[in-house]
């Protein structure tokens, strides 16, 4: 039996979202300079991308479990660009249904194109009712409205000045967007682990980004992907990523939380192997830190340490 490839590694980038369910007490104080840092680090040691989230809006009634920062994507990736070389640029996820695909079509082509072709456009249905209400989106509606967004983008980011795109709820023709991705074609990933997401993945997407699902019902849910494309007569291979536990690098020395994956890294390489072995080609992860400086020192870590071992 051939051996899995060796597994790449993002990092979903810390102080763009602080939610207090993960973020650490220093990611308040940062800001600009401290993100450059660490996508320099992600962009020297060989992560395979860095990742922003997307909310527009958190209601009162989320903001102690959610918090109310959230950098917007477009602006974070492309202030990132500018500062790294090789490492690809990741939403994840955008909400596509709050805006018209054209619009998010101008700003995610313009990244791509200033990047130098390093986007993946990762998409997610969304969970916030008032950020769609206050945007007069239908919230009840915002399935239907991701599935057709999907097809309006892949023709609005493709290699035409002039995308076409008929539908119930976009129809456009004869108008121009430059400039055009420097990919030739942008990956778009789907976000989500109800079943509705892996379908829309598995016949719509380029790749699927599972969000919560444990580690023991991941083969299940990789095996239902891969069987409705199949089914759905796609023949294009789909990038299966996944989140893993956070991570530190050795003995902390100091409580780190019953979640957080640490030891030694062959320890730490042997644990995350597990996911190659039920057909993940990327894992994302997140690090415990105390400082800006602990995170890019885990990373350093990882990368030399964890990463050669990931095979």
């Amino acid at each position: 039996m051939t051996a899995p490839p060796p597994l790449a590694y993002g990092l979903q980038l810390p102080i763009q979202s602080q939610s207090p369910l993960y973020a650490e007490p220093w990611e308040a104080a940062a800001g600009p300079r401290d993100l450059r840092k660490i996508a320099r680090v992600a962009d020297e040691t060989g992560f395979a991308y860095i990742a922003c989230c997307d909310h527009v809006a958190i209601p009162r009634r989320l903001a102690e479990g959610m918090g109310t920062t959230w950098y917007d994507p477009v602006a974070t990736l492309a202030h990132l660009a500018a500062v790294t070389e090789r490492v690809r640029l990741m939403s994840h996820v955008a909400i596509v249904g709050l805006r018209h695909p054209l619009v998010t079509a101008k700003q995610y082509a313009t990244l791509d194109h200033l990047s130098g072709g390093r986007l993946i456009l990762g998409v997610g249905a969304g969970h916030v009712p008032e950020e769609f209400a206050v945007l007069g989106v239908d919230f009840a509606r915002r399935g239907a409205l991701l599935d057709e967004a999907i097809d309006a983008l892949n023709a609005a980011l493709g290699p035409g000045e002039y995308p076409e795109h008929q539908g119930e709820h976009y129809d456009f023709r004869e108008l121009g967007q430059r400039p055009r991705p420097a990919q030739g074609h942008v990956p778009i990933w789907i976000g989500g682990s109800s079943p509705a997401a892996i379908r829309r993945a598995a016949t719509r997407a380029d790749g699927w980004l599972p969000q919560g699902d444990p580690r023991e019902k991941l083969p299940a849910q990789i095996a239902k992907l891969r069987r409705l494309r199949e089914e759905a007569g796609i023949e294009a291979p789909i990038t299966v990523g996944a989140i893993t536990e956070a991570l530190y690098v050795g003995e902390p020395g100091r409580p780190v939380g019953r979640r957080t994956l640490h030891g030694k890294p062959d320890a730490l390489a042997e644990s995350l192997r597990a996911y190659a072995a039920m057909g993940v080609d990327q894992i994302q992860v997140r690090f415990r830190s105390r400082s800006r400086t602990e995170l890019t020192d885990q990373m350093r870590a990882f990368s030399a340490d964890v990463a050669p071992h990931l095979t």
